[in-house]
This record gives structure tokens, sequence and C-alpha cells, in this order.
């Protein structure tokens, strides 16, 4: 069992559209510009777009790692500045239904990668749906992507609401994206504290924001990531701040700062 404390992240962001997959991608590559040693994990079990967005092909997926076939490493792709990819795939859908061979095989074939990880980022479908829940809520670390939209405002407060009320997270950080000014990012958070400060006991922390840059949507029509594609852009500096924030976040005191923790508490949940 990997004794090494890893830092596990979910991206989430309640609505589609929002650029969470964007974040999750440049966030995984910033940490790795700063010497952290990250694995991405595609948890969009219906939409998997990361290794789409990167322009990168898998032939093989946890499925095959369920069946004793590979480990997890087998499956991994290369992306860009050295992070490490688990793509989506429809196996990653059987997480409910998994016997206790598979459960335990699962938590080792992670385990085997924990002392070789210092990240972990998971990004989530968009919505609340189960699958969506089970990740944000095994994760240690919650940031949620909001824009300057009342449909997206709307819904990462009731992304947090259902969180909190019926789970008992309490911590969650924020990053405003697609901004068109440091002030609107501000803004931005103020108007959803303003409504959880009312209604929810939580504690929301602000993270930072990245700009809306003609940047980012060059990089992904090019199925690259803009810290990759246009390193100087505004987006690019953006998120390279946004790294050394996450970075300075404190780790996880065991068990729970345990990639096998993860794991299993992922596992339970999606069987609850």
């Amino acid at each position: 069992m990997a004794k090494h404390p890893v830092q596990v992240i979910a991206v989430t962001g309640g609505k589609g559209g929002v650029g969470k997959s964007n974040v999750s991608v440049n966030l995984s590559i910033g940490l790795a510009e700063l010497g952290r040693r990250v694995v991405l994990l595609d948890a969009d079990l219906g939409l998997a777009n990361i290794d789409i967005l990167l322009g990168l092909s898998s032939n093989r997926t946890i499925e095959d790692v369920l069946q004793g076939e590979c480990d997890l490493a087998d499956i991994m792709l290369t992306g860009p500045g050295g992070i490490r990819i688990v793509p989506a795939s429809s196996g990653t859908q059987r997480l409910s239904q998994l016997n206790s061979m598979e459960h335990a095989g699962l938590i080792q074939a992670f385990s085997d990668l924990g002392d070789d990880i210092d990240v972990l980022v998971v990004d989530t479908a968009a919505g609340i749906s189960d699958s969506v829940m089970s990740f944000v809520r095994a994760a240690q670390e919650v940031i949620l992507v909001v824009t300057d939209e009342p449909t997206s405002i709307t819904d990462a407060y009731a992304q947090i609401k259902l969180l909190n009320r019926d789970y008992g997270l309490f911590r969650f950080r924020v990053v405003a994206n697609m901004v068109k000014s440091p002030q609107e990012g501000n803004a931005l958070f103020n108007k959803l504290t303003k409504v959880t400060d009312r209604f929810l006991d939580v504690a929301m922390q602000y993270v930072g924001a990245v700009p809306q840059d003609d940047a980012v949507r060059r990089a992904v029509q090019r199925q690259k990531a803009v810290l990759d594609a246009y390193p100087r852009s505004k987006a690019a500096t953006a998120f390279r701040a946004l790294a050394k924030k996450v970075d300075a976040w404190p780790l996880p005191s065991s068990p729970r700062g345990h990639l096998e923790f993860f794991v299993d508490r992922l596992v339970q949940e999606a069987g609850a």
C-alpha cells in the first residue's frame, strides 16, 4: 500500500460549457511545470473529451485493468508537460457493479501509482448526477468552475447545496472562468457567496479568474492546451497563477491523503 500523500482535486461546475475540462487540463500542466507529478483522470463518463482536447487516442480502458489484462499504467496517455491521463471509458460506469475482487483490484491499481504521483486532478462531467457526486465526494478538494451567466451561478449554487446538505461537504474553491476583467471575476464570486452565505453553512474560497482569451479557442481548434500552444497568452498566465495557488494548499494528512482511500471511497459511494 502506498503511503505517499496525494492531493486529490475534483474540478466540477454544475452546468456544461463553463470550460471545466480546459481548467482541468491547464491546471494539471501548470502543476507539472512546478515540478509536481500529475495524473489527470477524465471522469466524464458520457462525453469523455480530455483525449480529444489534446489530440490523443487510447486503445485500452479501465475495463482492461478490471479484467486483469493490463495495469493502470498501461492505459495512461502522456500529455503536455509530462502529465499522465487516465482516459474515460464505459468501463468506468461499472464502478457501481464491481465485485469484491474487482474492487480490491482497482484500489490496488491506484495504490501502485501512489508513490509516483503528487496530484490527482479529476475532471468530472457536468451536472449533478450520482457519478459526478461520487467523484466530488471522494476527493479532498473541490474546485467549482463558474462563468458570469445566471445559469452557471444557479447551477453552481444547486451543486454546492446538494453536496453540503446531503453529503456534509463544506469547503468549496471557486474559479471564475472566461471573465472580461479581474473585477468581473471578483464580482462573480461575490454573487455566488451572497446566496451561499444567506442559505448555507459553507466555506467559500476564491482561487482566481481566467480571462476570456481567443488563444483558448485557437488552442482547442489545434487540439492543444493553451499553456502548451500559447504559453505567453493571458489565459496561460492566469492558469500558471492558479497552479501556484493550488500548489500552496496543504498536503492531506493520513489516511484521507492516500490514493487508495480516494478509490475505496469512490467505489463505496458508487455502490451506495
